[in-house]
Formats: structure tokens, sequence, C-alpha cells
């Protein structure tokens, strides 16, 4: 589409001023040719033309070129590729190592929070979609240009952890130790539940736990040590689940809550100064005229409680401080529950009246819906309780297992075994990462591993099928000829990967990974009916042969490269 555009742009460029030549040529697919544009119906007012009158000249311009026009309606421009440009654009992109798709982002500066798990708990279906959408959100930033900080802002401090540590002091014949770290934090998670319930139930134990806030953040060494313990036997479980899942997080990424603990007194100071925060009931709080409960009233942020300790919007108004600051983001991205979106608003808006998050840094709240169980609840055990996401990513495992169990004979063990683990993280991922990330959407284990429909699995066979044809073809590559009439069939798919870049552009902005799904998706059928109508192998000629086989490996580094992007294995067999 890049082509495309440039070739209306031109044209603007000789026929209107420059200011006007410089507006979008508004270029779109059409089904009516390659693709439309409403240039003319847009600028005809400013440009005291009427707008047939403007398409007729545009349409002048663009005569004779790789870009031919027709006038249609009040002023529209149906737009069509020369075969010869279109073979010339495989061409072009399998010379690029890019494959076409640019550094747009290049000079800009992103820091993506997400996943964060609480310390001392397992993570469970919960932090799925932050885990995988902040993910591919780092990596499609990265790839078109921009530096991406990826920040993981685990929970390890505060109430909970005063409750926890005192209730492990205080019973010490549980053993938690006595494990992986894996299970070691699923006892923790345990102990955890146990320690909730004196809580709420012991004011004794309540004023315990209190003291031992206090000697935490005190710097109590017997606590810190054991506060230490925590975090790192936590850390190394988050780590196993991210690397089996696939994504870039490491502990260098951690940015736990306690690392702001030293900057909380500052900031609420600086709010006090600036006479954003007002006492009320004893507390600290921010009040925004805009940001109104159901009663009509101010919703408070509440910057310290009553009892003198912080909260998450203290530590989230440090975080968000440094971040601009000390890291110099440009755009700020918190990948978090759509629950969360009230706090947010407050954070952004106490911070920007602080003069923290000037005009030109953008802050942005990416929120996303639910995970839900079969009957369309919430997702949880039969007991109430959380699901496990290793215990998500198991069940997916053995539903690929399960289908493949025809295939043990075409595979040595351990290569089977990688696509199956390839096929079933990539069938929990990619069924999360389909769904509109603002929607809820039911975990269907049978349905994420199916070869037909929009699955991670079908796409990874898409690839796989790629590749085993092209190992068919033990020929020398040979030069595409450009001169050869395309096939209906061969020009859908390869006006199809001349999107690559446009749809990682919509990624970026408007920060939905499912178009990039959606748009892999649109490929591999497509791939699909060029099999159909195209013969490769079988080309009736030396010279389409040729181009077939072309096109095919540049679908295949397309596939290759939007399934990475996504955080899935692109395997050559399946």
């Amino acid at each position: 589409m890049t082509l495309v555009e440039d070739a209306v742009a031109g044209a603007m460029a000789r026929v209107l001023t420059p200011e006007l030549a410089r507006r979008d040529p508004l270029v779109r697919p059409s089904e009516h040719a390659d693709f439309q544009s409403n240039a003319a119906l847009s600028l005809a007012k400013q440009a005291g033309t009427p707008p047939r009158e403007l398409a007729r000249a545009l349409q002048h311009e663009l005569a004779g070129g790789a870009v031919s026009a027709t006038l249609a309606g009040p002023g529209f421009l149906n737009l069509t590729l020369t075969d010869e440009r279109l073979w010339g654009q495989v061409v072009d992109r399998l010379a690029d190592q890019r494959i076409g798709v640019g550094r747009p982002l290049a000079g800009t500066r992103t820091v993506v929070d997400y996943s964060g798990p609480n310390i001392a708990k397992g993570m469970h279906v919960g932090h799925l979609r932050s885990t995988v959408i902040g993910d591919v959100l780092a990596r499609v930033l990265a790839f078109l240009g921009g530096e991406v900080i990826r920040q993981n802002h685990l929970g390890d401090w505060g109430t909970n952890f005063g409750m926890l540590i005192q209730y492990l002091d205080e019973h010490p014949e549980y053993d938690w130790r006595a494990d992986s770290a894996a299970g070691q934090v699923s006892a923790l998670d345990g102990l955890y539940q146990a320690a909730r319930r004196v809580f709420e139930a012991d004011p004794e134990f309540v004023e315990r736990s209190r003291l031992r806030v206090v000697a935490l953040q005190g710097g109590d060494e017997e606590t810190l040590a054991l506060w230490r313990e925590l975090i790192a036997v936590s850390s190394q479980a988050f780590q196993a689940l991210y690397d089996r899942l696939g994504v870039l997080l490491t502990e260098q990424d951690i940015a736990a809550e306690s690392s702001y603990n030293p900057y909380l007194d500052e900031v609420v100071e600086e709010l006090v100064q600036a006479g954003l925060a007002v006492e009320s009931d004893g507390a600290l709080c921010v009040f925004a005229e805009d940001l109104t409960g159901p009663d009509g009233e101010p919703v408070p942020l509440i910057v310290r409680k009553k009892d003198g300790g912080y909260g998450y919007p203290a530590t989230d108004l440090a975080t968000l401080r440094h971040r601009v600051r000390g890291l110099g983001a440009d755009r700020i991205l918190y990948v978090t529950d759509a629950r969360q979106a009230l706090h947010f608003r407050q954070v952004f808006a106490t911070a920007r009246r602080a003069g923290w998050l000037p005009a030109e840094v953008e802050a942005v709240h990416v929120p996303f819906g639910m995970v839900l169980g079969p009957g369309g609840t919430p997702f949880k055990t039969r007991s109430g309780g959380t699901v496990p996401l290793a215990g998500l990513l198991d069940a997916a495992v053995e539903g690929v297992r399960a289908a493949m169990a025809d295939k043990e004979h075409e595979f040595d063990g351990a290569a089977l075994e990688a696509v199956i683990q390839a096929a079933g993280i990539g069938a929990v991922k990619y069924a999360d990462l389909s769904t509109s990330r603002a929607k809820n959407y039911v975990f269907d284990t049978a349905q994420m591993v199916s070869l037909n429909g929009n699955t991670g699995v079908y796409l990874q066979y898409a690839h796989a099928r790629l590749c085993t044809l092209l190992g068919k073809a033990v020929e020398p590559v040979a030069e595409v000829d450009v001169s050869l009439p395309l096939h209906p069939a061969e020009r859908a798919l390869i006006l199809l990967l001349d999107g690559f870049d446009a749809v990682l552009g919509e990624v970026a902005r408007q920060l939905e990974p499912h178009r990039l799904c959606g748009y892999l998706f649109a490929l591999a059928k497509a791939l699909t009916d060029f099999y159909g109508s195209c013969p490769v192998l079988k080309a009736p000629t030396p010279g389409l042969r040729a181009n077939r086989l072309a096109l095919c490996r540049l679908t295949a580094r397309t596939l290759a490269q939007g399934l990475d992007l996504l955080g899935l294995k692109a395997p050559e067999r399946m």
C-alpha cells in the first residue's frame, strides 16, 4: 500500500498547492480494485475544484505509471497496480532483510509496563492477558525502530508482606523451602491464604503484622532476609514461566514496588506543596473535579493513608515520575485489567497537574477484558480459586499431544516434543491475542488447538506446510520474471503481503495485537486459495514455477516474522 500512497501523493504534489499536497492521500483497500483513494472528495472544497474534476486531474497524473486509476462515483479513484509492479514488490521485499517494513518509530522511547505478578503468589489466569499483550506491544514497537524499556512492576511491598512474614515466623513447622521454586511459590501461596484468614479473624495478629511491616520498612535485618528470600524464589519461578511462555521479560526488567519506596515521602510532599494533596478524614487525598463517582462527588486518590502508610497511588505516581525523569520516556503504556481504568485516570491527571507528566509525554492505560470459563463466568477452579497459569499451558499442550498422536512415526522424540510444546503454548497465547483486548473471551482448549479456523496452530501449520514445499524445490533459486501475468489468487496474496507494514503500524498506534492476528489469518487463507488455484512445483513453465516459489518464500518469511512478533514459534515441520 505504501507504493500506491506514494504514487497518489506524487500526483497530488503536481496538481495541488504544497499545503494541500501534504494531506493524507486516503488510500484504502477496495472491493472494486486493488485500492481506492478518496483524496479528491476530501480536498475538492479547499482546492476550489469540483471533486470529479480534481479526481480526473489526479487520474491524468497517474496515467502510464505503475498505478492505473479509473474514476468512479462523485470523485473516487479506483487504483490498480500493474502485474509487473506487483511481481517487482515480491522481488523488492525478498531482497530486504526486513521484508519491506521500515523503522518509523526510530528516535522514540516507550516504557511498557506489563505482567506484574505479586511476590509469594503463583501466576494465574489473571496474569495471562497482561503478560502476552504487553509482550506483543513491546516486540512490535521495537521492530518498528522504537526503543522499548520493559518494566515488570512486581508487587513486593506493604501490609501483605508483613502479614505473611509474621505468619511464617510463627509457624516454623511449615517447610515451604523443600521443593522447586515453582513448588515453593505454590506452598507460599497457600500459606498466604492461611495468613489472610488469621489476619481477618485475629486483631492481635493484625497488630503483630503491622509491627512486622514497621520492621520491614525500618530495615530489620532478619525481616529483610526473609523478604529477600521470598523475592528470589518468586522471581525464579516467574522467570521459568516466562521462558516457557516465550515472552521477553527477564529479571533485568523487574522494577518492583519496593524500588520506589525511598521516593514516596518526597512525592507526597511535592503534592502538598503544590496544593494538590489535601487532608480528608485523616488521609491525604488528591481530588479532580472531572473524575467523579456514582454520587457525582469527586473520587479521592489517596496518596497517604490515615495511619501514615502508602498504597498503590503513591507508588504509581513515584513510578510514573521516574519513567519520565529517569528513563526519558516519550510514551508509557500500562497493560492492566480494565477494572483499573479509573485509578489510572486519577494517577495520570494528578501527574499532569503536578508537572511530572509533560504534555509531550503520552501515558496510556491499555485495558483488557477477562478470561472466562466455559459457562461464560469468571474462570475459576472447582473450589472457586484462581486457575494456575501453568495448568492452562499444560492442558493446551496435552490437547496438542492428543491431536498429534498419529505423527509419532514422522518425528524423533525430541523434535515431536518441541513441536507439541510450540503448538500448545502458542495456542494459548494466540487465543488470547486474537480477541480484541477490550473484550472478554472464553478459554476453550479444544478450540485453541484446532487445525481449522483462526488459531495459532492453523498459522503454524501454514508456515510448516510452506517450509515443506520449499524444501522439495531443490533447484537453485531463479530470478523472478516480472513480465508474467498474475493469476487472481497470486494478486490477492501479493496485495496482502504488501500490507504487512501497514498492519504493524496499526498495532503500534491502536495498541491492538488482534489486528496482527487477523492479518496473519487472512494471509494463511489467501495462501490456501493460492495453493488451490496455482500449482507451484508442478507449474506449467519454469518461469512460473520460479515466480511462485518466490511468492511462497516471501509468504513464509512474512508468516514467520508475524508469528515471532506475536511471541509464537514458527515450526518448519508439523
